[in-house]
C-alpha cells in the first residue's frame, strides 16, 4: 500500500514528498522575486528625459498708445507671468492694481499691462527737406535667461521647480561685436541683457558641476526693437547629486512598495521553513 510522507494536517489531504518539496521551492523563488523587486523599487534611480527645446517669449510690441500688454493664457498666475514677461511680481500687481488674492483668479484672454513705451519726442517742422541718416537706426532690446532645476526632466519651469545659481550664460552676435557675459543666481528672477542692439544671437549656458541638461544649452534668437524675450534652461541634478541608498527619497510611494514587497517576500520565507519542520 502506498504511504505518503506528509499531509496537510487542516485540510487532511494527503501529499506525496515531491509535491511538497516542489511547492516549497516554488514558494522559496516567489519570496527571493519580492524581495529583489522591493529593493529594485526602493532604489530606483530618476532618469532626465531627452533634451526639449526650450520656451523661448517675446513681449508684444507696443501698442499706439504705447501701452505693452500681455494677454492671459492658461495655467498663467502672476509669478510666471512676471517671469516671463522679465518683471518682478510687485511691478505686475502695481500696473494692474492686482490686490491680495486677485493673482488667483486670472481668466483666459484677460490683457495685463506689464509696461509702456515712453511717447516719441515730436520732430519739429521745418520747410527745409530733412537729410537722410547713412545708417539706419537700430532699437534696442532686452535677452533673459532663466535657469531652472528640471526636478521631473520634463523641461518646463513649473512653479514648483526653483531657479538654478551658478550658470554661466554667454551672449553674443553674429560678428561678435557684442559679447556680454554673466551668472545666473537663485533669487527667483531671471538673468537679464538690458539695452542690446536688435539682431541675430547665440545665447548659450554652461550649468553647474553635478547636473545634466534637460534643454538644449545652445539657443539662437532674433532679437526685435523693444523686444524682452526670455529663454529658459533647465538642468537637474546628476547621480552624484541624488540621495544615496538609505537616505529620503524623492517619493515615499517607492518606500511603501518596497517595504510591501519585502513583507510579501519575508512571509513565504518564513511559511517555507514552518512547514519543512
Amino acid at each position: 500500500m502506498f504511504t505518503p510522507k506528509n499531509r496537510f494536517q487542516n485540510t487532511g489531504c494527503i501529499i506525496p514528498q515531491q509535491v511538497i518539496e516542489m511547492i516549497k521551492k516554488i514558494m522559496q523563488a516567489f519570496g527571493f522575486f519580492f524581495i529583489a523587486l522591493a529593493i529594485l523599487v526602493v532604489y530606483m534611480p530618476v532618469t532626465a528625459s531627452a533634451p526639449l527645446p526650450q520656451a523661448v517669449i517675446a513681449t508684444p510690441t507696443p501698442g499706439a498708445d504705447g501701452r505693452i500688454l500681455y494677454i492671459v493664457k492658461e495655467n498663467d498666475n502672476c509669478i510666471s507671468i512676471a517671469l516671463t514677461m522679465g518683471i518682478t511680481e510687485q511691478t505686475l500687481r502695481e500696473l494692474n492694481n492686482l490686490k491680495g488674492t486677485a493673482c488667483n483668479f486670472l481668466f483666459v484672454g484677460t490683457e495685463l499691462l506689464i509696461g509702456t513705451k515712453p511717447a516719441d519726442t515730436p520732430t519739429p517742422t521745418s520747410e527745409a527737406p530733412l537729410v537722410p541718416t547713412a545708417t539706419p537706426f537700430k532699437g534696442n532690446g532686452s535677452i533673459c535667461i532663466y535657469l531652472f532645476n528640471d526636478e521631473n526632466g520634463n523641461a518646463l519651469a513649473e512653479e514648483t521647480e526653483l531657479p538654478l545659481a551658478g550658470g554661466a550664460v554667454s551672449v553674443t552676435d553674429r560678428l561678435s561685436t557684442i559679447n556680454q557675459t554673466g551668472t545666473t543666481a537663485d533669487t527667483g528672477g531671471s538673468l537679464c541683457f538690458a539695452d542690446i542692439p536688435e539682431g541675430d544671437y547665440n545665447i548659450s549656458v554652461a550649468i553647474p558641476e553635478g547636473y545634466n541638461p534637460t534643454t538644449v544649452m545652445n539657443y539662437a534668437l532674433t532679437l526685435g526693437a523693444g523686444e524682452v524675450s526670455t529663454i529658459d534652461f533647465g538642468a537637474q541634478p546628476g547621480s552624484g547629486l541624488r540621495p544615496a541608498f538609505g537616505e529620503e527619497r524623492p517619493s515615499p510611494l517607492f518606500l511603501v512598495l518596497g517595504f510591501f514587497f519585502v513583507a510579501i517576500g519575508v512571509g513565504l520565507w518564513f511559511y517555507v521553513r514552518r512547514m519543512s519542520q
